[in-house]
């Protein structure tokens, strides 16, 4: 879908560009090949082909970075290109909404930083700066911006796809376990009933008695938060790709 995106360039919004795929402008290379494109300014378009052929030398040499300059609510966008290299992110907070885990997966492998344990934020940074893409479940609202409050650049700038607001795009609503549940992705059995309000506690108790099983419980149901957010991105990700390829494919004149 990234080839297929023109909501970067300035006052592009989502309708200017189902005009340009309805005129059979689907891709940068179409925009570019074109003397004149509906919709668009003779006098402006040289301009947009210097950036479409700007992004389109960044997608080749992967730098993900460049394509923050889609609108956040479109970043979507890059998970074909840079999905196997995302990084899928979750916290736990305290009553203070201080960090209690803070939960990173490569949809394999998993790591934790506990507080009061290994919560480093030079260890974090090292981690996240090998990926191009970060996935969290309503993380625009909550996670990223107390990361960003509680540690000092740890995030890399690259695009974030936030799959709460991805999932309201084709009908998928509620809450990361209740959307779960509609697509059939399920979660292991110590947790399958674990809810957010649920580890507040098990942190508290935690930290009351010492007992290290409130502990290994909520640490089991950030890696099922973080692991999860894999399939879910993917399905996501098939549907609204193949809602928009139809569009394209269908309102061609």
């Amino acid at each position: 879908m990234l080839r297929n995106t023109f909501c970067h360039l300035p006052r592009m919004g989502q309708k200017s560009e189902e005009n340009l795929w309805k005129a059979g402008v689907h891709t940068w290379t179409d925009f570019i090949q074109r003397e004149l494109v509906p919709g668009i300014n003779p006098a402006r378009k040289p301009l947009f082909d210097i950036q479409l052929r700007e992004a389109e030398k960044q997608l080749f040499a992967g730098n993900s970075e460049y394509f923050t300059v889609l609108p956040s609510n479109e970043q979507w966008r890059a998970w074909e290109e840079f999905g196997e290299e995302a990084a899928y992110i979750d916290i736990e907070t305290n009553h203070q909404n201080n960090i209690t885990v803070l939960g990173i997966s490569d949809g394999v492998r998993t790591w934790q930083f506990v507080r009061h344990h290994n919560m480093n934020q030079e260890d974090i940074r090292e981690v996240l700066k090998q990926f191009k893409l970060l996935v969290t479940f309503n993380g625009a609202c909550f996670d990223l911006p107390i990361i960003r409050r509680y540690f000092t650049h740890v995030l890399p700038d690259v695009p974030h796809i936030d799959l709460r607001f991805v999932g309201q795009k084709i009908g998928l609503r509620g809450g990361l376990k209740h959307i779960e549940k509609s697509i059939g992705i399920s979660r292991g059995e110590n947790v399958e009933d674990v809810r957010g309000s649920d580890a507040l506690i098990l942190w508290s108790q935690y930290r009351r008695t010492g007992n290290t099983q409130f502990r290994d419980i909520l640490l089991e149901y950030n890696a099922e938060d973080i692991l999860n957010l894999k399939p879910l991105a993917e399905y996501m990700y098939a549907k609204i790709k193949a809602e928009k390829t139809k569009y394209i494919k269908t309102s061609t004149v």
